[in-house]
């Protein structure tokens, strides 16, 4: 178990390990979940304490920025190309030309923007425990979010996304990832825990149904992209209510 949770931690943040094999990693996505609480506990703890001193937009600077380094930038890459193959106009071809495209277009670098500066507002909202909770929980549903795709969708193309697909289609990895990510959500969050996971689960199979009209399916760059989408929208609802 230690192996299988090593690897995980080790692709989705730069923490690194000797287990991170694209196959182990897609074997155990179910516990993305886990890796999810590791992240959160970092940046949750590290926002409790800057945010009982420091200005509430230099905590959600600081944080936001914590957040995509610890995370390599993998995932905001991703919400970038995705952001470009979405906006390409013409057939599925061109669009998934557009996103796998390194050159960064005009609507990745607007959807980061926006990106970062819901992120920076989000957390500014908030200080102390409630926003210790807030990360953590968001981290949670935001890795919930890629397993709840891999479950659920196929792949677009041979790649990074394929052994994902093919390995989460086991109903009770779905399960163990759901009570990992849902059962604290709900117990720290209470009513607004409920509100978080029912849109973010929805927000996935959103992010899922405009792939496959799209793609034709799920890439490694939708995966990050949900990711990220639904941890801002977490942040946003839990400082909002």
């Amino acid at each position: 178990m230690f192996k299988a949770i090593s690897s995980v931690v080790s692709f989705l943040t730069i923490i690194p390990s000797k287990n991170s094999e694209l196959d182990t990693v897609a074997k155990n996505m179910y516990l993305f979940p886990v890796a999810g609480s590791l992240i959160g506990l970092i940046i949750g703890a590290a926002g409790y304490g800057l945010s009982l001193f420091a200005h509430p937009l230099i905590t959600g600077l600081v944080l936001t920025g914590a957040i995509t380094i610890i995370t390599g930038i993998h995932h905001t890459d991703a919400l970038c190309d995705f952001a470009d193959g979405i906006m390409a106009k013409g057939t599925k071809e061109k669009k998934l030309k557009a996103m796998r495209d390194p050159a960064v277009g005009s609507a990745g670098v607007i959807t980061i923007v926006l990106y970062a500066a819901g992120m920076i507002i989000g957390i500014s909202m908030m200080k102390g425990l409630v926003l210790f909770e807030a990360i953590l929980l968001s981290e949670l549903m935001a890795k919930l979010s890629m397993v709840i795709q891999a479950n659920r969708g196929m792949s677009a193309w041979p790649g990074l996304s394929s052994p994902f697909t093919q390995f989460m289609k086991d109903p009770k990895k779905l399960a163990t990832a759901m009570v990992l990510a849902i059962t604290p959500t709900l117990v720290l969050g209470g009513v607004t825990g409920i509100i978080v996971v029912i849109s973010c689960i929805g927000l996935s199979f959103l992010m899922l149904a405009i792939a496959k009209k799209s793609f034709g399916g799920i890439s490694g760059d939708v995966f990050g992209a949900s990711n990220e989408l639904v941890r801002l929208a977490s942040l946003l609802i839990f400082a909002s209510t």
